[in-house]
């Protein structure tokens, strides 16, 4: 277990939670322990996050039978699969990854961050620097599998349209990617998962208003919000087989506690993004 995992913004959002009292590595390491490695290898899906050209994050949902992805050794993931929209393209040797395994049916859910390191039309090689596990709490359980029906490309999206808006208002889940910022030590990018009822996320207009749950108290994406406030959200409606992923930045409320069972709220504007195929069903 790392002495001190956390970056500047984790420890600010902490101490703005009341939650400074987190103790040292809390449970991050810089491997992954066995029960890690067996879990991502039972998985149909990973949700992997990644920066655009412009430093800003984005998220794609990487999948395949159970056993696609491998772990040769405590710090290697070898994930044979590759998203073929905007953020699987920018997942290039040398490029920061975050990585979000969850198994719906179980309710468990671990998170491996670091660097790939060797990618090509068959999938990715992923030297991680950080693993962690997360708490179930707000996972709904749901059997998914894996979709081979072909691949569309991803239709861009300057905003939010009627289709866009009715599927975030019908939502339980989303996943949300955010990152530090370069040369933030500790830092890189991350992705996490949001739950709730279905419409917990409310819309007005380009603008999501999200309740922000007692989690692990962590606040690795609070954390890297207050040091960068560009984010990517992936919502993926299960039953049609599509992820809405969207671009934008956001604002958190630190102290508005309207929203029921919310500690805290946060904003998200939408700048643009895209729907495509998410390569999974349930």
């Amino acid at each position: 277990m790392d002495a001190t995992p956390w970056h500047a913004g984790e420890l600010r959002a902490q101490a703005l939670s009341g939650a400074d009292h987190i103790p040292g590595g809390a449970g991050i390491r810089s491997f992954m322990p066995d029960q890690h490695r067996e879990f991502f290898a039972s998985l149909p899906f990973m949700v992997a996050a990644t920066l655009d050209d412009d430093g800003a994050p984005m998220a794609t949902l990487l999948t395949g039978r159970p056993g696609f992805v491998a772990s040769p050794d405590p710090t290697t993931l070898a994930i044979a699969a590759r998203s073929a929209d905007p953020a699987g393209r920018r997942m290039e040797p040398g490029a920061p990854i975050g990585l979000l395994g969850i198994q719906p049916d179980t309710r468990r859910r671990n998170r491996a961050n670091g660097v790939v390191e060797q990618a090509d039309d068959h999938g990715l090689t992923v030297r991680v620097r950080q693993s962690f596990g997360n708490c179930p709490q707000y996972i709904h359980p749901r059997h998914v599998m894996a979709d081979r029906r072909i691949a569309i490309e991803a239709e861009p999206l300057a905003g939010l349209d009627a289709r866009a808006r009715k599927q975030i208002a019908g939502a339980d889940t989303f996943f949300v990617a955010t990152a530090s910022g370069p040369g933030v030590e500790n830092g890189g990018v991350d992705v996490s998962h949001r739950g709730g009822p279905p419409g917990f996320v409310q819309v007005a207009g380009d603008v999501l208003t999200i309740p922000d749950y007692r989690g692990n108290r962590y606040f690795n994406t609070l954390g890297n919000l207050l040091l960068e406030p560009r984010a990517a959200l992936l919502f993926v409606d299960f039953a049609a087989g599509e992820l809405l992923h969207l671009q934008g930045t956001a604002e958190v409320a630190w102290d508005e506690h309207e929203l029921p069972g919310a500690e805290r709220t946060w904003r998200f504007a939408v700048t643009g993004g895209w729907r495509g195929p998410a390569g999974l069903y349930a």
